[in-house]
């Protein structure tokens, strides 16, 4: 039997490629042998990483809001791999106007930032999407993942912009997993992966002291994930390379948590 994992023929493309959770899962795919599409907002970032990865890894400058910037990478993708197999949305992130503070209430959210941080994680998963699956389409083939959140599911405080986009990436997953498979057969699959709570530089000071203790907020997250950990962002390569290979050529539209098992956690 080949092996079902294989991904060292593929073009994958990453969105937000040089962040700390693109970064990792581009290492890991570039360690399998595909081809690996860092895109990055800015260009020096996504050509950094590219030149630290060698080989088959090239990057590519584009504001995951900007179409014709999405364009050209696309365009400048194709010239250089000849196909797109895999397209993973990583790019997004929060704002802190668009987060309550613990002395603040829903009347003091900044609906500019609101906007801001919707627009980053939603349209910029829906706008790449509709860009880079183009080549899928027409090969009729071709993997989708996006990058989902356990706010998504279950809603954290604090995080209310962060948390209403991933929940409607989880929707637009969903959503586009049935439109992919009606109007382009079963070849194309579109999937979403849920991180539990990784610390990264927009949430270490919500969840670490100056001194390197936990805070309130990072004790309750570790007090509900049974594995009593943070999770690091090497461990969402394997998920990722599952959803992009024939190991899960029936699965479509589902969204997949790697947390630790804070999602199972009842608190009682």
């Amino acid at each position: 039997m080949n092996n079902l994992f294989e991904v060292s023929k593929k073009t994958v493309v990453i969105t937000g490629g040089a962040g700390v959770i693109g970064s990792a899962i581009a290492k890991g795919f570039h360690a399998l042998g595909a081809n690996v599409a860092i895109v990055n907002r800015k260009d020096e970032d996504a050509q950094a990483m590219a030149n630290t990865l060698g080989g088959s890894a090239k990057g590519y400058g584009a504001n995951v809001l900007k179409e014709d910037e999405l364009k050209a990478a696309k365009n400048a993708i194709l010239k250089d791999f000849g196909s797109i197999d895999v397209l993973i949305n990583v790019a997004g992130g929060n704002m802190k106007g668009a987060t309550i503070g613990p002395d603040q209430t829903f009347y003091d959210l900044s609906i500019h930032d609101f906007e801001k941080v919707v627009s980053l994680n939603l349209k910029g998963t829906v706008l790449p999407t509709m860009i880079f699956s183009e080549p899928m389409a027409e090969q009729k083939s071709g993997s989708i993942i996006n990058i989902s959140s356990m706010t998504a599911s279950q809603p954290f405080t604090r995080v209310v912009g962060y948390g209403a986009a991933k929940a409607g990436i989880d929707n637009f997953t969903k959503w586009l997993s049935v439109e992919m498979n009606a109007k382009f057969g079963e070849g194309i699959r579109v999937n979403a992966i849920a991180p539990g709570v990784f610390i990264g530089k927009q949430n270490k000071d919500l969840l670490v002291d100056a001194d390197g203790k936990f805070t309130k907020r990072g004790n309750t997250i570790i007090e509900h994930t049974p594995m009593r950990r943070f999770g690091l962002p090497e461990e969402l390569v394997g998920t990722a390379v599952w959803l992009s290979s024939e190991a899960s050529k029936f699965v479509n539209g589902i969204v997949v948590p790697v947390d630790g098992g804070f999602s199972a956690f009842s608190g009682v």
